[in-house]
C-alpha cells in the first residue's frame, strides 16, 4: 500500500489536565509541511482532541486559518485507549496519527513517515530527540527509546504513532480495559498484520518528558499498575520476560540483603545484594553503552535504582486496588 496523490490525516490526541503542551501540540501538527517539493504527494490534515477538561481555556482559535481543529470531552472514567477510539470514531482521515498531548513534531514528519508505509510496513514511529537543554534524565529517556532505528521493532510508544486506518480497524482498536501498558497490547495487534518501523526520517521532542528523578520514581508507580493486566490475552515475546522479571529480582534481591543482614544470615545477606548487583549492573551498563558519552555511569545506576523499586510497588498496587484513570502517562 503506497501513500495516493492526495492523502488525509486525522491526529488523534487524548488530552487531560494541563494545556500550555496541548497548544504546542497543535501549533507542530499546524506547521507540518503538506507538500512534497518532489514529487506531486500532497496532504490534509485535521487534528481531534478528546479531552476530559470539562471546558478548554486556551484559544484554538489561533489554529483556524492553519489548522482544523475539533474537540471532543470525554468521561472521567474511560482510559486513555477509550480517548484515542472516539477520536477514531470521529475522524474523516485514510490515516491515522496517535500523539499524546505533550508532543513537539518536526516539520517533516508526515512527509517523511507516511511514504514508509506499505504491504509490510503496518505501523511507523518517528525518533525522539531530547529538547535543548535537556537534563540528564530526559536525555537518559530519549537514549533508552532510541536504543534500536531504523529497524523493525516489537513495540512502539503510543505518543507518536502513524498507520492508515483500515490497518486500525483490523486491529480492533486500542484496549480499553487497560490504564497503561495499552500501547504494549495495540501494537502487538497490529503487528500480527505487519512489521512495526522506528525512523530516524523524523523525529520528536516529548515536552512532558521525565525530567525530575523523583518525579519519574512516581510515574512509574503508576504506570506499573498495568503490568500483569497487559499479560493477558496476549502472546507475550522472550525479550519481554526480562522487563518484567528484572524489577522484582532487584527490588526482592536488596530487601532480602537487609532482611537476612538484620537476622545475622549471613550467607543468604550476601547473595541477596549480588544478585541485586548483578541484575542493577547488567541493565546499567547495557543503557551506558547505549548513551555514553552523553550519560555518565553514575546517572543510570541511578536511574535503575530508583526505576526497579517503582516498577515493583506499582505492579503490586495493581494486584491490590484498582487503578485510577483520570490521569494520562
Amino acid at each position: 500500500m503506497s501513500a495516493p496523490l492526495t492523502a488525509f490525516c486525522s491526529f488523534i490526541i487524548p488530552h487531560y489536565g494541563r494545556e500550555e503542551m496541548l497548544v504546542d501540540t497543535l501549533a507542530s501538527v499546524s506547521r507540518l509541511s503538506l507538500k512534497d517539493d518532489n514529487s506531486e504527494q500532497h496532504y490534509e490534515v485535521e487534528a481531534i482532541v478528546v479531552t476530559k477538561n470539562t471546558k478548554l481555556k486556551c484559544d484554538l482559535e489561533v489554529f483556524a486559518n492553519k489548522l482544523n481543529v475539533r474537540v471532543i470531552n470525554a468521561p472521567m472514567d474511560v482510559t486513555i485507549s477509550a480517548q484515542r477510539n472516539m477520536g477514531v470514531a470521529a475522524a474523516n482521515g485514510n490515516y491515522l496519527a496517535f500523539l499524546d498531548a505533550d508532543i513537539d513534531l518536526a516539520p517533516n514528519w508526515l512527509l517523511a513517515l507516511l511514504p514508509q508505509l506499505n504491504e509490510q510496513v503496518k505501523l511507523v514511529s518517528a525518533v525522539q530527540l531530547a529538547a535543548n537543554n535537556a537534563p540528564p534524565l530526559e536525555i537518559l529517556r530519549t537514549e533508552l527509546s532510541n536504543a534500536h532505528t531504523d529497524c523493525t521493532v516489537e513495540f512502539l510508544p503510543g505518543r507518536n504513532l502513524l498507520m492508515s486506518a483500515e490497518t486500525f480497524a483490523i486491529s480492533g482498536g486500542f484496549p480499553e480495559h487497560l490504564v497503561t501498558c495499552e500501547d504494549y497490547v495495540f501494537t502487538q495487534k497490529v503487528a500480527e498484520q505487519g512489521d512495526l518501523f522506528y525512523s530516524t526520517a523524523s523525529n520528536y521532542v516529548h515536552l512532558g518528558e521525565d525530567k525530575v528523578f523523583n518525579e519519574m520514581a512516581k510515574k512509574e508507580v503508576w504506570r506499573g499498575q498495568s503490568n500483569l493486566a497487559s499479560l493477558k490475552g496476549r502472546k507475550v515475546s522472550l525479550s519481554e520476560y526480562p522487563s518484567f522479571i528484572a524489577p522484582p529480582a532487584f527490588t526482592f534481591g536488596l530487601l532480602g540483603f537487609i532482611v537476612f543482614a538484620m537476622l545475622s544470615l549471613t550467607t543468604l545477606s550476601i547473595v541477596s545484594l549480588l544478585g541485586a548487583i548483578l541484575v542493577l549492573g547488567l541493565y546499567s551498563l547495557r543503557l551506558y553503552r547505549i548513551a555514553k558519552p552523553k550519560l555518565s555511569l553514575a546517572t543510570v545506576i541511578k536511574f535503575y535504582a530508583l526505576y526497579f523499586p517503582a516498577r515493583t510497588w506499582g505492579t503490586i498496587l495493581g494486584i491490590v486496588k484498582p487503578i485510577q484513570t483520570s490521569s494520562h502517562k
